[in-house]
This record gives C-alpha cells, structure tokens and sequence, in this order.
C-alpha cells in the first residue's frame, strides 16, 4: 500500500516552499496542495513504499501499511526520527506495542566522503578493475589472468 497522508496531521511543514516529505521523496510523488497547504502524494500507483516520506515527516503525517514480513495484518507502524537512530514502534491489533531502535548513520551528517576515501584509479570503462581495487583489497595491483 502506497504512503498517504492524513490531513488533519500534516501542516505543510509550517507553509515551506518545499515539505520535507516533497524533499525525500526518491520518486517526486509528494507535493504540496498550495490551497489547503498539506502534502499529498499525486501517484499512489507509483510508490515504492521506501518509507523514507514516513520516515522524515516531523509531525507523524505520512503513513504506510507496515510489510507483512514484520508486522500482521491490521497493526500500525510508527517511526519517530532523531538525529542517529529511528524508534519504530508497532502496535497490534489487541493493543500490543513493540519498539525498534536501529541506528541510521554511521557517518557523522555532513561528513560522507562521495568516493569513501579511494582513489578511483581510472576512468578507463573498460578496466576489469572495480571502483576502489586494488586499494580496497590492500594489492599493489589488480592480479589478471593473462592470455
């Protein structure tokens, strides 16, 4: 089921230009209703459930029915956000909850290095040479099987 929002929840992300939920979204389906200035999402057909619109709302707005892999029919899924962790709480049919605390980053924010810190080596496409070898691996170089 794709993510939706429920109105009387979401506050437009205090009437920005852009809603945090417009701003993750990895296939632009959240935008914002200028006139009721909530979020919706335009193409439920075309979400990806990634979560990530849940994930970030500041006010709880945007929800998604949980994978059936982790949470039974009929129960809701929770995600509240900090800084370095994401607390998901389920709740169950007969009024059970269950929190989840996962770490979100191992890399303080602002400080991902693009390439991880190696050298790409070459940008010849038709190296057999993968991104970061033969540094990754800790060789002097790439061991080829020679014709």
């Amino acid at each position: 089921m794709p993510s939706y929002v429920i109105p009387d929840k979401c506050d437009g992300c205090k009437a920005l230009d852009k809603t945090a939920c417009q701003f993750i979204c990895p296939n632009d389906l959240m935008v914002l209703n200028k006139d009721s200035m909530k979020a919706f999402n335009r193409e439920p057909e075309m979400c990806w459930e990634c979560y990530n619109c849940v994930k970030i709302c500041p006010n709880q707005a945007v929800e998604v029915r949980g994978y059936a892999d982790f949470v039974p029919l009929g129960a809701t899924v929770t995600p509240m956000r900090s800084t370095d962790s994401i607390m998901w709480t389920v709740k169950f049919r007969n009024g059970t909850l269950k929190r989840f605390k996962f770490p979100i980053r191992t890399t303080e924010e602002g400080k991902a290095v693009p390439d991880g810190g190696w050298s790409t080596g070459s940008d010849d496409l038709k190296s057999p040479v993968l991104f970061s070898e033969p540094q990754s691996l800790g060789l002097p170089e790439v061991v080829t099987i020679k014709n």
